[in-house]
């Protein structure tokens, strides 16, 4: 595996969900909030076949350049698919699945966030 670096790789991911026509793009920067992984991409499909694409594209681009994914996840359903790339993980919603899951406001929370404070 060539060692890209987690910018590179997120731009890789981008450009291969713009590629597809995935809506409402959002990469977050998880550094020091979790082990697991640097970077989460976040997109939404018009369709469970849409969602599928786009995980498969991503899969397609970054094994071509030579990032082998370490998983992936939700192909049968369609919902939601996960990719894992190490240092970026990539989430592919419906629009309905990722609104009920709502991975940007549970990623933007840091440690010492005043919760109380949000109306």
């Amino acid at each position: 595996m060539s060692n890209m670096n987690t910018q590179a790789l997120t731009q890789l991911v981008v450009d291969a969900l713009e590629d597809m026509k995935g809506n409402d793009i959002v990469t977050i920067d998880v550094t020091g909030q979790t082990s697991v992984t640097d970077m989460l991409v976040v997109a939404s499909g018009t369709s469970n076949r849409h969602v599928r694409s786009l995980a498969e594209n991503v899969i397609e681009k970054a094994k071509d350049a030579d990032q082998r994914p370490l998983g992936s996840e939700g192909q049968d359903s369609g919902e939601w698919v996960l990719v894992d790339l190490g240092v970026v993980v990539v989430h592919c919603f419906l629009p309905e699945t990722r609104e009920f899951y709502d991975l940007e406001s549970l990623w933007d929370r840091r440690p010492g966030d005043d919760v109380a404070a949000e109306d």
